[in-house]
């Protein structure tokens, strides 16, 4: 079993900052991608940004030069740090995690979402 729990969400002001957290605990190997989703209310959910295989990153490009992220291994941990926020970036940010199996088929697991509201 693979478990995601996400921490760091919060109330910020537009310009403010914010640190997210996802720690992977269980049966990891073979990460395909593991990175940050976000879900604004009736919108689908979108790729934030995330590391891929050979350590390649994905930002979208609405966050890119405001949102970095980072990760460390040894405690199976991504982070986001979040700057400049902007009330657009109100959402539900979901960790996703992405395993290859020994038959190369993509596991996909989601966290629980932690809530981001931008406003002041």
């Amino acid at each position: 079993q693979v478990q995601l729990v996400e921490s760091g969400g919060g109330l910020v002001q537009p310009g403010g900052s914010l640190r997210l957290s996802c720690v992977a605990s269980g049966s990891i190997s073979n990460i395909a991608a593991m990175g940050w989703y976000r879900q604004a209310p009736g919108k689908q959910r979108e790729l934030v940004a995330r590391f891929i295989s050979g350590g390649d990153t994905n930002y979208a490009e609405a966050v890119k030069g405001r949102f970095t992220i980072s990760r460390d291994n040894a405690k199976n941990t991504v982070y986001l740090q979040m700057n400049s926020l902007k009330p657009e970036d109100t959402a539900v940010y979901y960790c996703n995690l992405d395993l290859l199996d020994p038959l190369r088929i993509i596991r996909t697991y989601w966290g629980p979402g932690t809530q981001v509201t931008v406003s002041s």
